[in-house]
């Protein structure tokens, strides 16, 4: 068996994932905190589809942008709405 046929074994181990199977799994993603413990185990387990752990690598990493944003703006206003009350005499 040369290196082709091999290769091509191993990329049809893989089925591409069925509308189905994404409908369940946006679902399980929409419910708080499943959702996220299921991302970290699509993305870091064995036993996922390939596209699956790179949907969810990907998502979370979204994620992560997004909290670091929501923490630096918060800290932006919340220190702009301070430096206001103290300004007011609050």
């Amino acid at each position: 068996m040369d290196s082709n046929q091999v290769i091509d074994q191993q990329e049809n181990k893989f089925e591409p994932v069925s509308v189905k199977e994404w409908m369940l799994t946006i679902l399980l993603v929409a419910i708080p905190l499943v959702g996220v413990v299921m991302m970290f185990v699509w993305a870091f387990g064995s036993g996922a589809n390939p596209s699956k752990q790179n949907w969810a690598k990907a998502s979370l990493i979204w994620a992560l942008i997004v909290f670091v944003f929501y923490i630096v703006f918060a800290m932006i206003f919340g220190a702009a709405f301070m430096a206001a009350a103290s300004s007011q005499g609050m």
